[in-house]
């Protein structure tokens, strides 16, 4: 029993090789900056603008006041919390310009621990452990986070290997498939929607493989687990989806973003997008190559254990149904599956291959033995060279006005930021809003625009005087959540503008007015939800406990 002990109490210490892996993969970034990817200036305006509000008590804000020149957009209704949540509360305790560092140093840990959770099913802890540091430094991994910095899908692929776990282990559990679901919908929708279609596809073909065992219980917890799932994030999941009708939210997958424009080595007319494009090709078809080969060696070892043969058949098909979607084949899936074509980019199902592929190499590597040591050191030295050729091949330089100074600069300046074309209200026009708009003004017409006035965000409650009636234009964009009070009566008219902004009519004399962001009977059901479905998972918890 001692021995046992201190062998868990090694394998444990060992662990601490997967922050040091992370570590390395983000030298770079602490001796030149960060990496100013696609979408950098996004999720560093989002961080700002969290932080801010949990500052003033907000700790679930909806609303972003700063983008759209200071008109707002819906953007936390629709995009997940976790990941900026996380970001805001790093840029709260640590200065700005290494909050982003520090972020993917903690994305990357986490990813590691999860995968080492899912290997550590099938192999002994130190083939674990290599695994897992080079599950941190793969490719896809570093690609998410030097050339895209997606910095809300570098955190799910933490959860995409716990997932894994769930459906894969020998006793599938409600809890093991209700954590991982909650987590992937609570951090990158695209990820979630990745991961659900992909539990739903192993979960089908371990049935078909083991349905002379009863697949009944299997198929009972992983539905219920799903379920369990969905309703833990629920106090997100169906705002963003009964909410999306009030926002533009097509314009994600606009030209450049549709599934028809990503296709393996596919052309565009933008030489920029094409050279992304370029490279995500390159790296599917030499992961992809990669997964196949280790599968093959793994399928001809002698030494397998039962389970081993039908779970690696089940990779192969999923190896190959990846590959299908990645060409032109497969345009009836993305036009029917729902909600497939809001991944915009089918090489994203990369993200649930780099577990599958951690996995198999590992069935591969099974029998082989490393001393503490020599795990330690080939994972040091792997994850230094992978991050050597990813940095050189990935990392984007920041323009001037693109470092996070800049963006700090600009955000506590009156100047507001882009609006977020997805997250546009359906009434309003980008294209028609100027940057220049002061936070409210006195017109003739609904139409008026502003004849004088400092841009800046705008104030609430508003005081001031209508020499007559007039049409009152407050710079905030008209969402069915907003609330307008005028002398403390509701206003039920608003008149329509082309850059969506908010028009009252008001009366001639002093005027008193007020904006309520109103929380709808879709949050009120979320939240209901999800507090129902964190009591079940506490009694789920509770007999386990009680179990054991």
């Amino acid at each position: 029993m001692r021995n046992e002990e201190e062998g868990v109490r090694a394998s444990w210490r060992l662990l601490l090789i997967l922050p040091l892996v992370a570590l390395i993969a983000i030298i770079p970034l602490i001796w030149n900056g960060c990496s100013c990817g696609h979408d950098f200036d996004f999720h560093i305006l989002s961080w700002m603008e969290a932080a801010t509000q949990f500052q003033h008590g907000n700790l679930h804000p909806q609303w972003a006041f700063t983008p759209a020149f200071n008109a707002g957009e819906p953007r936390f209704v629709f995009y997940p919390p976790l990941s900026w949540t996380i970001g805001a509360v790093l840029g709260l305790v640590l200065p700005w310009t290494i909050t982003p560092i520090a972020y993917t140093w903690l994305a990357l840990t986490a990813a590691g621990l999860g995968c080492y959770r899912l290997l550590r099913s099938f192999a002994t802890p130190l083939t674990s452990l290599f695994i897992s540091a080079l599950y941190i430094a793969n490719p896809y991994m570093l690609f998410t986070a030097y050339e895209r910095t997606a910095y809300a899908e570098l955190l799910a692929a933490a959860w995409l290997p716990l997932l894994l776990h769930g459906i894969l282990r020998r006793n599938v559990t409600v809890l093991g498939i209700a954590a991982p679901v909650a987590l992937l919908w609570l951090t990158n929708a695209p990820a979630a929607v990745i991961g659900c279609y992909g539990l739903g596809l192993l979960t089908l073909a371990r049935l078909f493989s083991e349905r002379d065992k009863g697949p009944l219980q299997l198929a009972t917890r992983t539905i219920t687990g799903t379920l369990l799932g969905l309703g833990l994030g629920a106090f997100y999941i169906l705002p963003a989806a009964y909410e999306r009708r009030s926002v533009q939210i097509a314009m994600a997958i606009t030209d450049g973003m549709r599934i028809s424009d990503n296709y393996l080595f596919h052309h565009t007319p933008d030489p920029d997008h094409d050279a992304v494009l370029r490279t995500a090709s390159l790296l599917a078809v030499g992961l992809v190559a990669t997964t196949l080969i280790a599968l093959l060696v793994a399928l001809l070892r002698k030494r397998q254990s039962a389970e081993d043969r039908p779970m690696l058949s089940s990779f192969v098909m999923f190896a190959t149904i990846i590959v299908l979607l990645l060409t032109p084949l497969s345009a009836p899936i993305w036009r029917h599956a729902p909600e497939l074509a809001f991944l915009q980019f089918p090489w994203r199902f990369l993200a649930i291959l780099m577990p599958i592929l951690a996995l198999s190499v590992t069935v591969a590597l099974r029998g082989l033995r490393f001393t503490g040591i020599t795990a330690a050191l080939v994972s040091l030295a792997a994850a230094s060279l992978l991050t050597l050729t990813a940095y050189r091949g990935f990392r984007q330089d920041c323009d001037p006005e693109d470092t996070v100074a800049a963006r700090l600069a600009l955000y506590h300046s009156s100047a507001g930021t882009d609006a977020t074309d997805e997250y546009t209200p359906i009434t309003g026009d980008n294209d028609a809003l100027k940057k220049s708009n002061p936070p409210f003004w006195l017109a003739d017409g609904s139409s008026g625009a502003a004849s004088a006035g400092a841009p800046g965000p705008l104030h609430l409650p508003i005081d001031l005087v209508s020499p007559m009636p007039q049409t009152l234009i407050l710079n905030l964009r008209d969402f069915p959540a907003w609330q307008i009070s005028l002398n403390e009566q509701i206003v039920p008219t608003r008149f329509a503008r082309e850059d969506g902004l908010i028009a009252i009519p008001v009366p001639a004399g002093k005027l008193h007015v007020d904006a309520t962001y109103v929380r709808g009977p879709d949050q009120t059901a979320g939240w209901v939800i999800s507090t129902a479905s964190l009591c079940v998972l506490g009694l789920l918890l509770y007999q386990r406990r009680r179990l054991r």
